[in-house]
């Protein structure tokens, strides 16, 4: 659905902070959200904190996918199993089985998933309860745009109209599915529909090797299924670091999994109590269960949005710019609908940054070079900043560093030998631009490397910040020291 004759909007100066709109428009303004996921309740936090009245619509229940069926149960079920590979490097450590055993832990699958979805409904409570708390109106129905200052909400009740000075879509999106690989929720799946199973698959076949593919694929062959991986690609995770996406699928395949590169899934069918995936090339993987995830699908369907003047892509997802504008006045977007950066965190920061705009606040306009990202494979894969290509290709004059793990000393007390600590800089200034960090954790020691490019910090002061010793965090401070050299 594409709109014609969108408005043009300039694009707001990325230099430094914004205000627009006067700041007595804030109090009493009405602000209609729809979806309370991410980036329609942070949205709805700041709306509230400067003062305007705010409905957010809902018809999954709050915090959305990201909370109910996405990030928190996907990565709970991913905690899980993380704990599975702590246990690999135990007799190196010293740690042996009592009695007989063979030293292998059970998993209660059941308990796990009850876990992971008590975790996700006690999540999305808490996050009605804090709108509540805040004042904020909560609608449970499906809400679409009557023109582009009004909110239709369908509720079990009825239609309720709700009339709006600013608009906040925040709808999300769900699995994309394969015409020919329909998922019945039972052994063909999507990523949303894995958390009815009731026992472990004995053999899960994943079809796709992005990150949601990569991270399950991992979590249930450490949970002790059977697992085979089919990447059209030459690898996994294609689109992340080539050095980082070659350790992953080294250990994938350590671990015992199938990795079936450049081998594109044709159709999956179910056949009695199993399924059989068809690739392009005329093989088939038969297998237990299918997982499905080849990408998402924006849920901005029967929105509205050509009628009140919001413009869509041609892959469906809502037109933005970055402080979070559609195309029609008073209409902002945030999340997966916009196709930006499929995140919870900037969905998050897409909405606040929306409300700030709209309500007349100061505002700095969504920097995506900024924006930390992890995937939670075991060990984990943490991103910030440019990528090693922009300097391989010469976009950017910098410098590159890398230090394995293995020799950091925090890491051998540890018993972690796979990893490593990436970082890029500038060679005239010396600015950090970015890292990579491949280790247990990773995305809490991407943190600082973050820090460092949001306040245009050098290699050296890097450097020159005290670490504690010893720890993994140290051979962040040491990559720094290693680019002093590089200058010039």
């Amino acid at each position: 659905m594409t709109t014609s004759a969108p408005q043009a909007h300039p694009e707001p100066d990325s230099s430094g902070p914004v205000s627009v709109g006067p700041s007595s428009t804030r109090e009493g303004s009405r602000v209609v959200i729809v979806g309370g996921g991410p980036g329609g309740y942070e949205a709805a936090l700041v709306a509230r904190q400067l003062g305007a009245d705010v409905t957010v619509v809902e018809r999954q229940g709050l915090g959305g996918s990201a909370v109910l069926t996405d990030v928190v149960p996907s990565k709970t079920l991913i905690a899980t199993a993380e704990f599975m590979t702590t246990t690999e490097n135990a007799p190196s450590l010293g740690i042996r089985p009592r009695g007989d055993g063979d030293g292998q832990v059970d998993v209660d699958f059941q308990m796990v998933d009850r876990r992971v979805l008590d975790l996700a409904a006690a999540q999305s409570r808490d996050i009605r309860t804090r709108l509540e708390r805040e004042g904020v109106a909560i609608v449970d129905g499906t809400g679409r745009l009557d023109g582009p200052s009004q909110v239709v909400a369908s509720t079990r009740h009825g239609d309720q109209r709700l009339p709006a000075d600013v608009i906040l879509l925040a709808t999300g999106a769900r699995p994309r599915v394969l015409p020919t690989a329909e998922p019945d929720g039972e052994r063909i799946l999507t990523w949303t529909q894995l958390y009815d199973l009731v026992e472990i698959p004995e053999h899960l076949v994943v079809v796709g090797s992005g990150v949601t593919g990569a991270e399950f694929a991992g979590a249930y062959r450490s949970l002790g299924a059977a697992v085979t991986l089919v990447s059209s690609r030459d690898r996994v995770l294609p689109n992340e670091d080539a050095d980082a996406a070659e350790l992953i699928e080294g250990v994938f395949r350590r671990r015992g999994m199938e990795v079936l590169s450049r081998s594109r899934a044709a159709a999956v069918r179910r056949v009695g109590d199993g399924v059989v995936v068809e690739l392009a090339d005329g093989r088939q993987v038969e297998g237990s269960h299918c997982l499905l995830a080849v990408g998402g699908v924006p849920n901005t369907e029967d929105l509205g949005l050509e009628s009140a003047g919001v413009r869509t892509t041609s892959s469906g997802h809502i037109d933005v710019d970055r402080v979070s504008r559609t195309t029609a006045r008073g209409i902002y977007a945030a999340g997966d609908c916009t196709g930006v950066l499929a995140l919870a965190s900037v969905a998050a920061m897409q909405g606040r940054i929306a409300m700030w705009h709209a309500l007349g606040d100061a505002v700095s306009p969504l920097d995506l070079g900024q924006v930390s990202a992890n995937i939670f494979t075991a060990p984990e894969i943490a991103t910030v900043g440019i990528a090693e290509n922009d300097i391989t290709s010469q976009k950017v004059r910098g410098a590159v560093t890398t230090l394995p793990l293995a020799r950091n000393p925090r890491a051998k007390m540890l018993g972690i030998t796979e990893g490593f600590v990436k970082l890029f800089s500038h060679r005239a200034s010396g600015l950090v631009l970015g890292g990579v960090v491949v280790a247990p954790r990773a995305s809490e020691l991407i943190h600082p490397i973050t820090l460092a490019i949001a306040n245009r910090l050098t290699v050296d002061q890097v450097a020159n910040a005290f670490t504690v010793y010893p720890s993994l965090s140290g051979s962040i401070a040491e990559a720094a020291r290693v680019l002093h050299d590089k200058r010039g």
